[in-house]
């Protein structure tokens, strides 16, 4: 520590709490702008003067951060995450590379054991899982019998038995519902509410994940035993974005002898819903995640931060859903692309932890990099659950000894923002919408008046075109021995339901806390009108019922009917004989509201002309008042026994007692769930066989897994060498994404790759994808700009095919390049504008460079496929401003020599001469030393394995 640059800065926090704890204290700079700098810049901050080392991160990085202000969208700085995160598709090709980097070692005589992630690692199997199974099998079923014309068929294991069954997995039951054939396996008998261990489907799909993927879980499991600081959460336990929220993130992090903020990396979209939670963290690219797994900073432009200003009262009537799609929207109006979002102001304080982090989460949306929620009081009561008292403390001390803790309450703790944006939280009103389409949003508060409206328009998107003398008609009918009456905007259909865009859990707790005050209220749904209750899965049941409400909603008529699609496609029971005979006596436009996503004219059924999409707890409130052509806010829900009038307001549950249900009873039920399946863990993950050996057996006879050639011949000595006499394999125009590049989707019967596969023995239907073979180099470098919309303009049509130029041939693009590394003829690319534009792929580098191709010269480049292309050891080489291919009179035919001097530096000018004579010069674009250093070693694999060399 005495020679840490910042050695200095080191601090211990005591407390007789916990035991003595030491830190680096940005404070101790004594530096006025660090209290200035926003939140998730400190905590960039911190871990440069951590991690800072003279080489990777240097001194200049961290005076960069502290002058933000003014280096913003310029100065570049390297950060060390606390972790990565990945899932197994992206996690199988850089668990291969380590694997493979092993084996080099171990023939250079290195003790293997000395790979290993250098950063904590956490690997997430849970993209392999297919659904083979989603309807119940006739060996173990449970009848629950519906009308004469459907029945329903779900899978109970606890449910009574027949008389002349034996209790057990051939049990039987009948209950009277109202659905169709349920899918989506349930965790919980819908009808008994009894924990189902081992639904059949589940067992069934966990068999076919097993025989299909047997190779890939196999390597995975021998990685969870041969390699340190990597943990393998085996499948069938999560998702990985909400195991990175409920059980990895740890807002504070312990170890070499420091504790200090935790931040991830990750290569799953969902990466940045950690940052609700006061995280710093986003997505990068496989070859960018594997770089830190081996100890390499991240490099990044110190972005622009946005300070979102959230002030005002939300309305008591607004749900989750209405909070986080008002915010989504409001940034993506102001323009905050690839810029940092930072939240503060006295609105931040009405936003529970979930709603935190689903704002995160919607990034992509409004088209930022990460939207930052520091920690406060509202993160510590979330944290409760998931972590122990004393853990609590430590991490509300440390956060506040280094002021990363917010208080709201102190403005002057308010730091200075690139930009700071205001949204008034008043502004948010709940709506519905409707009639007819879905874009068509109606407030809530205007909800009568636009009904009226629709009634007095023409026939169209929203109109029913009702004459005035009409629009007052009232129908009497008989249901089950009482008369009542219907009258246009009169509801007849009411479902709830939790899929999709109404998976929060707050707004199902709202409304089985909204039915539970209206019974209690003495209100009643109308037994006519037909109401339904369909979660999306069996969790939701769970938490319906542990939070007590579920009773509730059974008494106004919403009962669990079943998992799966019902009301929104149609699948509604038939109305009752007497409403359908009113609704076409007096030609009345009745209602359906449904918490879904499709309510189209007629839909729901064919005689409910009116159709609007809700908010779970307004569906209960409409099923309640009995209409839509109601102002919820002045006009009363319906009268009590007492005769008293009861509104909307008198029985609405407060965002604050949701968000306590939701925290004290959802989420700790959960995360008691959620640890119980860490510690069991899966039960075909346990009984896999895997190898104790420190390197992998590779089988030669997997299509699977393959050790690749990244490490051939590797040798101490490294010198950046000209390359001399490359050809270019491709001639590219403008905007060639990854989506031309990588390997994806599924294996075409004529391409190279299900050549490869074929010489192996497998049919088509074995082929698989990509995907799920990205842990061969060999499948995956056929596979290599395989697209057919590749246009390649040394062929003049699109496809996966180029020109063998010294033959003249014309072949698929690998058979060219393998004829070409036959020969040891060196390759370029030759490319327009934004070459690797897209979602950033690995394999976009690791094939064009297991392919032979040494440099790609273009007029620009997508910044993470630049950087990708550098972590592979290709040279991205820019034309100077105003050239390229064709101002330079370039026919992609020629023969390419790029001298590259012994001392390179960062962005020098190469030249590069053609066997036609011309000559011209390009940009380098190597940004640092640290780019340097990765090409002069062919990449930043081989550079971590000459590392370790004697």
């Amino acid at each position: 520590c005495t020679e840490h640059p910042f050695g200095h800065l080191i601090d211990t926090l005591q407390s007789e709490q916990y035991e003595e704890r030491r830190y680096f204290n940005p404070q101790k700079l004594r530096d006025v702008r660090y209290e200035k700098l926003p939140f998730c810049m400190r905590v960039l901050l911190e871990s440069t003067i951590r991690k800072c080392d003279g080489f990777y991160i240097k001194t200049d990085d961290v005076s960069s951060i502290l002058d933000w202000q003014k280096q913003q969208n310029q100065a570049e700085v390297a950060f060390s995450p606390a972790r990565v995160l990945l899932q197994d598709f992206t996690g199988i090709p850089a668990m291969v590379d380590l694997a493979a980097m092993r084996d080099a070692l171990a023939k250079q005589g290195v003790d293997p054991n000395l790979v290993n992630p250098r950063c904590p690692t956490d690997l997430i199997v849970d993209h392999s899982l297919q659904i083979d199974y989603s309807k119940w099998h006739d060996s173990t079923r449970c009848h629950h019998q519906t009308t004469k014309q459907l029945t329903s068929i779900c899978l109970i294991s606890q449910c009574h038995p027949e008389p002349s069954k034996p209790h057990g997995r051939e049990s039987w039951c009948h209950h009277q519902i109202s659905s169709v054939q349920i899918e989506n396996t349930p965790l919980l008998c819908p009808f008994h509410l009894q924990p189902v261990s081992e639904p059949e489907t589940m067992i069934r799909n966990q068999e076919m994940e097993l025989i299909r993927n047997k190779e890939r879980l196999q390597f995975f499991k021998w990685c969870s035993k041969a390699f340190k600081n990597i943990n393998v959460v085996p499948p069938d336990i999560n998702t990985v974005h909400q195991l990175n929220l409920e059980y990895l993130c740890q807002v504070v992090q312990e170890g070499e002898g420091f504790i200090y903020p935790d931040s991830v990396v990750g290569t799953d979209s969902h990466t940045t819903m950690i940052n609700g939670l006061g995280i710093l963290g986003w997505g990068v690219g496989g070859i960018e995640s594997e770089a830190v797994m081996l100890g390499q900073p991240v490099s990044l432009t110190l972005p622009q931060v946005v300070g979102c200003k959230l002030v005002g009262t939300i309305s008591p009537l607004a749900t989750s859903i209405d909070i986080v799609l008002g915010i989504t929207k409001h940034l993506r109006q102001a323009g905050i692309g690839g810029k940092f979002v930072e939240f503060f102001g006295p609105g931040v304080q009405q936003l529970s932890a979930p709603d935190r982090t689903t704002i995160a989460n919607m990034c992509p949306e409004y088209n930022a990099t990460v939207s930052f929620f520091p920690v406060d009081d509202i993160t510590l009561q979330h944290f409760k659950h998931t972590s122990t008292d004393h853990t609590l403390v430590v991490l509300e001390d440390y956060l506040k000894a280094i002021k990363l803790f917010r208080s709201y309450s102190d403005q002057s703790e308010e730091p200075q923002y690139s930009e700071v944006i205001e949204m008034n939280l008043s502004s948010i009103v709940p709506h519905v919408s409707g009639p007819k389409r879905p874009q068509d949003r109606v407030a809530v508060t205007c909800m009568k008046e636009d009904f009226i409206n629709c009634l007095n328009e023409k026939v169209g998107f929203k109109g029913f075109h009702i004459s005035k003398e009409k629009q007052a008609t009232q129908v009497p009918f008989l249901h089950e021995g009482a008369e009542y009456n219907l009258a246009h905007g009169s509801v007849v259909i009411a479902a709830v339901i939790s899929c999709t865009n109404n998976c929060n859990p707050s707004v199902m707790l709202a409304a089985g806390l909204l039915a539970k005050k209206a019974i209690e209220a003495g209100l009643k749904v109308k037994p006519y009108i037909r109401t339904s209750l369909v979660p999306g899965s069996g969790i939701v049941t769970h938490y319906l019922n542990t939070s007590g409400v579920l009773p509730y909603l059974r008494k106004l008529g919403f009962e669990v009917v079943g998992y799966g699609c019902a009301t929104c496609v149609g699948n509604t029971a038939p109305l009752p004989e007497s409403v359908v005979d009113a609704i076409k006596q007096g030609d009345l436009v009745a209602c359906g509201v449904l918490s879904g996503n499709r309510h189209l004219e007629g839909r729901l059924c064919d005689c409910v002309r009116a159709n609007y999409l809700a908010s779970p707890p307004l569906v209960v409130a409409y099923a309640i008042a009995g209409t839509v052509s109601i102002n919820l806010e002045t006009e009363p829900l319906g009268v009590n026994s007492e005769g008293k009038d009861v509104y909307l307001r008198d029985i609405w549950p407060s965002k604050e007692e949701v968000n306590h249900t939701e925290e004290n009873i959802v989420i700790a039920s959960m995360f008691k769930e959620l640890r119980s399946r860490m510690e069991k863990g899966s039960s075909f993950w346990n009984s896999l066989e895997s190898a104790e050996s420190a390197l992998f057996p590779w089988d030669p006879k997997s299509t699977y897994i393959r050790c690749p050639s990244f490490f051939n011949k590797l040798v101490k000595a490294c010198t950046p060498q000209s390359i001399e006499g490359a050809y270019p394999l491709l001639f590219l125009g403008d905007k060639v994404t990854t989506d031309h590049i990588s390997p994806a989707g599924s294996i075409a019967r004529v391409s190279a790759a299900a050549k490869y596969l074929q010489s192996k023995r497998l049919t088509p239907r074995e082929f698989n994808s990509y995907g799920a073979r990205r842990g061969n180099d060999a499948v995956m470098t056929r596979g290599t700009f395989a697209s057919i919309k590749l246009q390649n303009r040394l062929i003049g049509k699109t496809g996966p095919r180029t020109l063998h130029i010294p033959s003249g041939q014309t072949l698929d693009v690998f058979e060219a390049a393998e004829r070409y590394q036959r020969d040891g003829v060196p390759l370029i690319i030759l490319a327009g504008k934004e070459y690797g534009s897209g979602s950033s792929r690995d394999w976009a580098a690791k094939g064009p460079y297991l392919m032979g191709v040494r440099a790609v010269i273009a007029e620009s480049f997508e910044k993470i496929h630049r950087n990708h292309l550098v972590g592979m050891g290709i040279a991205p080489l820019q034309f100077l401003s105003g050239q390229n291919a064709d101002s330079l009179e370039l026919c992609g035919k020629e023969r390419f020599t790029i001298n590259i001097p012994q001392e390179l530096i960062p962005r020098q000018q190469l030249v590069v001469q053609t066997s036609t004579g011309k000559s011209f010069s390009v940009m380098a674009l190597f940004e640092n030393d640290m780019d340097v250093a990765f090409f002069r070693h062919g990449g930043i694999l081989k550079y971590v394995a000459r590392s370790l060399l004697p």
